[in-house]
C-alpha cells in the first residue's frame, strides 16, 4: 500500500468517526430536548388528553391554556414574573459585588490569615444547606422578616456563596502582579485598583456568575415557600405549584402553559451570555 493510499485511508476513517460522532451528539440532543418538547406539545393539549395521547402532535389542540393559565391564579402571572425579576436582579447585583471584593481580598491583597480563612471559606461548600435552614429562620423571624423579601436578598449582599467568591478568586489569580504594582506606582490604593484595573478585567467571571445567579435564584422553590406567606409576593415556582390541587382537579395544561413561558427568561439570559460563560468555565480552572 503506498503513502497516498494510507493517508487517503486514514482521512477517510477520520470522516466517518466524526460523521459517527455528530450522529451520536445528535441522538443525544433529541434525547435531552424530548422533555422540553413534550412540555411544550402539552401546554396546547386539553387536561383530559395530556397524560392519555402520548404523541408529541395534539391530536385536539387547545391554545387557550396560555390566556387561561395567565389569569387563573389569585393574581396574573405577570405579578409572579415581576417578583421573579426583582429578586433576581437584586441577587445579581449583590453577588456580584459582595463575592467580588471578597474574592479579590483572597487573590490580590496580603493579611494575616488568609490562607486560614479561604480554607474556613471553602469549607462552607461542603456544610449541606439544610443544615443552616432552622438557625437562618429563627434569626430572621426575630428581625421581622419574615414574609419579605429580605431572607432571600441580604445574604446575596454579604458574600454568602462560597462557590462564586472560589471562582472569581480563580480568575483573578490569573491576571499578572504587575497590574497592580503599576496601579500603585500611579498612586492607586486597593479600593481603586480594583474598580479600575481588575474588575474590568473580570468580565467574564462576572457574566458566569450572573448566569448561575440567575438561574438558581429563578428556579428557586424552598425560600420562597419558607419565608413568603403573601401570595402577591409569590415567585414563578411557587405560583406554578397552585395549579396543582391535590384534593381537587389539577389545571396540568395551564401549569405546562406558565412553565413554558417561565422558560423563556433563562434561556435567553443563557444564550446572551453563553459565550461569556464558557471563557468564564475555561479560565478559572473549572473545566
Amino acid at each position: 500500500m503506498t503513502t497516498e493510499e494510507t493517508f487517503v485511508e486514514r482521512v477517510g476513517r477520520t470522516r466517518r468517526s466524526r460523521y459517527a460522532k455528530h450522529v451520536l451528539l445528535c441522538l443525544v440532543g433529541a434525547v435531552m430536548m424530548y422533555p422540553l418538547a413534550w412540555l411544550v406539545s402539552s401546554s396546547l393539549k386539553p387536561n383530559g388528553l395530556i397524560f392519555t395521547d402520548l404523541s408529541l402532535w395534539p391530536a385536539e389542540w387547545n391554545p387557550g391554556n396560555y390566556a387561561d393559565g395567565w389569569t387563573a391564579l389569585e393574581h396574573p402571572f405577570s405579578v409572579y414574573l415581576v417578583n421573579s425579576f426583582v429578586i433576581v436582579v437584586l441577587s445579581i447585583i449583590g453577588n456580584l459585588v459582595s463575592c467580588s471584593l471578597a474574592a479579590y481580598g483572597f487573590a490580590r491583597l496580603r493579611f494575616t490569615g488568609r490562607k486560614l480563612f479561604f480554607t474556613l471559606m471553602l469549607g462552607t461548600m461542603m456544610l449541606p444547606g439544610h443544615v443552616l435552614l432552622v438557625p437562618q429562620y429563627i434569626v430572621f423571624a426575630k428581625l421581622g422578616w419574615l414574609n419579605t423579601y429580605y431572607p432571600l436578598l441580604v445574604p446575596n449582599f454579604l458574600a454568602t456563596n462560597a462557590f462564586y467568591i472560589f471562582l472569581m478568586v480563580q480568575f483573578m489569580r490569573a491576571l499578572p502582579k504587575e497590574l497592580d504594582d503599576a496601579a500603585r506606582i500611579d498612586g492607586c490604593g486597593p479600593f481603586r485598583t480594583f474598580w479600575k484595573v481588575i474588575m474590568p478585567l473580570c468580565l467574564p467571571a462576572f457574566a458566569t456568575t450572573a448566569i448561575f445567579t440567575f438561574i438558581s435564584v429563578w428556579n428557586e422553590f424552598f425560600g420562597p415557600l419558607l419565608y413568603l406567606t403573601d401570595s402577591e409576593l409569590y415567585t414563578v415556582p411557587l405560583a406554578l405549584r397552585q395549579f396543582i390541587d391535590s384534593e381537587g382537579q389539577s389545571q396540568w395544561g395551564q401549569m405546562f402553559a406558565m412553565s413554558f413561558l417561565s422558560l423563556a427568561p433563562v434561556v435567553g439570559f443563557f444564550i446572551a451570555g453563553q459565550k461569556y460563560l464558557v471563557k468564564g468555565i475555561a479560565t478559572t480552572g473549572l473545566k
